[in-house]
């Protein structure tokens, strides 16, 4: 399956912040233990490089790692190279765009306009995420798509377990969830890793919602 298709499919990214070579494989652990399919290591996470290999060499057949927080190609190719199955970026920068393109890498670049959701299409993107999604609220998701009905959008941004189905509902195709899923820095001890695959489970098991 293609990476983007298992995202669609999966539609909750992990976002995790501040993460490093010790506790990044317990974070996955948990996060797997969970039922979620996929995770964004962000770039400014010191030794970024060394923590995406370590969680590929751990974790690579149980869930998806990517990187987020990218903002050029430099930052991209070293993140690729390292093992990243695809980039997420909170800004659109078409020079990595043509570069993950090369590499034949899902790039998925942050967008907030119709104009500039447009510019990532025409420059090869397959994906965007819309953010900061909380800034405009579902609604805006739904009034973007309407004209633009060919857009895969993920939303990144303030996604909580009470809005993320409205976002759903509203055409997003995934949810990128940050801090309120995972707050690296706040994972001590086995409780808070075993807390941690608790709110996984419930965010998992809010999604059967959707249809129910």
């Amino acid at each position: 399956m293609k990476i983007i298709d298992s995202i669609k499919e999966n539609k909750i990214v992990a976002v995790i912040r501040k993460a490093d070579e010790k506790n990044i494989v317990p974070i996955l652990k948990s996060l797997t233990d969970g039922g979620v399919k996929a995770v964004e290591i962000t770039a400014e996470t010191p030794q970024v490089g060394r923590v995406i290999e370590t969680a590929v060499n751990h974790m690579n057949a149980e869930i998806i790692i990517g990187a987020g927080t990218v903002l050029d190609p430099e930052t991209a190719r070293s993140v690729i190279m390292a093992g990243a199955k695809f980039i997420v970026s909170p800004t659109l920068n078409t020079e990595t765009l043509k570069l993950t393109n090369r590499y034949g890498i899902l790039n998925i670049p942050g967008v907030l306009t119709p104009t500039e959701i447009l510019k990532a299409y025409e420059h090869g993107a397959e994906m965007v995420k819309v953010f900061p999604a909380d800034a405009f609220g579902p609604d805006y998701i739904k009034n973007i798509l309407g004209p633009l009905p060919h857009v895969q959008a993920m939303v990144t941004g303030g996604i909580t377990l009470e809005n993320m189905n409205e976002y759903l509902s509203k055409g997003s195709v995934a949810v990128g969830i940050g801090s309120n899923l995972v707050n690296a820095a706040k994972l001590k001890t086995d409780e808070d890793y075993q807390r941690l695959t608790e709110r996984a489970k419930q965010y998992v098991s809010k999604l059967k919602e959707i249809n129910s």
